[in-house]
């Protein structure tokens, strides 16, 4: 299973696994557009047993980008935030 994740405006990806669109991930703000963090999620209610790995529930939260996109599997986590919108997918 590889993760990829397109970039759709600044702060909001579809998530990719092999290639079908599974996931969001998106930056949380407040009210004084302070990131809180960022949140990766299901599309679709799923069962816990039927869920893709590394999910275990149905969100979870993340303090960085960097470390949602790890916990994907998603190498060089860096490097994406150094490419310009529309040239942002990983693999």
């Amino acid at each position: 299973m590889t993760y990829a994740v397109e970039q759709l405006t600044p702060g909001s990806y579809d998530v990719l696994l092999d290639g079908h669109l599974v996931a969001s991930l998106v930056r949380e703000v407040d009210r004084s557009e302070a990131v809180r963090g960022w949140l990766i999620e299901l599309l679709d209610e799923t069962p816990p047993p039927q869920r893709p790995a590394p999910f275990t529930a149905q969100s979870h939260a993340f303090e960085t980008r960097a470390a949602a996109l790890a916990w994907l599997g998603i190498r060089d986590a860096a490097e994406v935030a150094d490419r310009p919108l529309g040239e942002q997918r990983v693999p």
